[in-house]
Parts: structure tokens; C-alpha cells; sequence
């Protein structure tokens, strides 16, 4: 016989019912059976060869050697990339900053009440202003003819970054065409984009983070005078 206190009784009570409860508790093999490791480790092993492929090409390449497996399992054991598979918005402006221009539209109010939008290029090399240029009705036409104006011969950058305005409509899509230059979208609703693109000189009249996509940029810290003569 042994005499105890309460609490020594307590004690070994919650001991056994924590006992208990992970016994009952625990993991039961339920579902699919797991994948074996040297499969893991294969398909791993071919991501890492391979850093384009995805779950189907691997899960193709399984099946030509015999494996059957199914391509969520190869999706679930692939893993994330740890690095983006192509270079970021930033890497690409970095990289290619000698090649690159950029076009927008922003508008200006007059003493008037009248809205004008101003169309700008610029050049991402020196930060520095292209053409600009002002108009009351702007067309797929007119922005045409001022891409013609703004790279006379053969001084046209490789790319050129806009958003994705209706205002570029085929006409501006076929001069740039003709001029041999590449369109660079930026991506639907990112203003961040745009901010990043047009950092400079003038980045006071085209950093609006609050605009909607496709509506014309505004210029609240920007001041143009603006004489069009008849």
C-alpha cells in the first residue's frame, strides 16, 4: 500500500487522460499511400535539371519511363521556386534602361474649363523628355503621327512601354510595327508599373496611383501653359 496526496492523484489522472486521448488521436493511414522517397527525389531532381518544366511536362516524362503517378502528385512534390522564372519588372527596366521609351497620356485643365490631354514620350537613358505634345480630342491617328514625329529615321528605341489605353488602337499598333519596335504592356490595374516607368524629370505628372485603368493620366503636380494659336 502506498498513501499519496490529492494532488499526486490528479496528477497521474491528467497524465493518463493525455495518454489516452494521443492514442486515440493519432494519425491513421488514410487516402493514397505516400510517394516513395526515391520517386520524390527524382522528380525534384528533374525540376532542378529542367527549371522550364512544369508538373505536366514531368508528369509526361514519368509516364515514358514506366511511372505511374498522377500530376497533382507531381504537382504537390515539386515544390515552389525559390526565384521568379523570368526577370521582374524592375530587372527588366534595369537591364534594358539604353533600349527603352515610354508613351502616356495626361490631362491638363485650362483657365477655360477645358480639358486638354498631353500626350509625352520619354526616353529612359537620360530620364529626359522626348516629345510632347497637346491636343483637345485625341485619336488613334494623331498619337500615330506623333510616334512618326518623335523617332524621325532611325532613332527609334527597341521597346516601348505603355498601359493599355483604348487610345492605341491599330493605328499606333502598326506604326510601331513599321518602325521595328516591341510593345511592352504593363499589367492590368498595376499603377506601380507606370510609376516605376516614368520615374524622372517628369514623374510628378505621371505618378497618379489612384487613376483607373484606361482613363488618361492627371497632372496635380505638374504646371503646363499651353498657347495654341488659330
Amino acid at each position: 500500500m502506498q498513501i499519496v496526496t490529492p494532488a499526486t492523484v490528479v496528477r497521474w489522472h491528467r497524465r493518463a487522460f493525455a495518454v489516452y486521448w494521443r492514442w486515440t488521436s493519432r494519425p491513421r493511414r488514410v487516402g493514397r499511400p505516400a510517394l516513395a522517397p526515391d520517386l520524390r527525389a527524382l522528380i525534384r531532381q528533374m525540376r532542378e535539371a529542367n527549371p522550364l518544366w512544369g508538373a505536366p511536362r514531368i508528369h509526361g516524362e514519368l509516364q515514358k519511363l514506366g511511372i505511374e503517378v498522377a500530376q497533382a502528385t507531381v504537382a504537390k512534390y515539386l515544390g515552389r521556386r525559390s526565384d521568379p522564372p523570368s526577370q521582374s519588372w524592375r530587372t527588366f527596366l534595369t537591364n534594358h534602361v539604353s533600349q527603352l521609351a515610354s508613351i502616356d497620356f495626361f490631362t491638363v485643365p485650362t483657365a477655360t474649363f477645358r480639358v486638354l490631354f498631353v500626350f509625352v514620350v520619354l526616353s529612359h537613358d537620360r530620364r529626359r523628355t522626348v516629345h510632347v505634345n497637346v491636343t483637345a480630342h485625341p485619336t488613334a491617328a494623331w498619337t500615330g503621327q506623333q510616334l512618326r514625329e518623335a523617332w524621325p529615321w532611325d532613332t527609334a528605341p527597341r521597346f516601348v512601354i505603355r498601359d493599355r489605353d483604348a487610345i492605341y488602337g491599330s493605328d499606333p499598333r502598326r506604326t510601331v510595327q513599321q518602325m521595328g519596335i516591341e510593345e511592352v504592356l504593363t499589367a492590368p490595374r498595376c499603377p506601380w508599373q507606370v510609376r516605376e516607368t516614368h520615374r524622372g524629370k517628369t514623374a510628378g505628372s505621371l505618378t497618379d496611383n489612384r487613376r483607373p485603368a484606361h482613363t488618361p493620366l492627371t497632372a496635380p503636380n505638374c504646371c503646363i501653359i499651353v498657347i495654341m494659336s488659330k
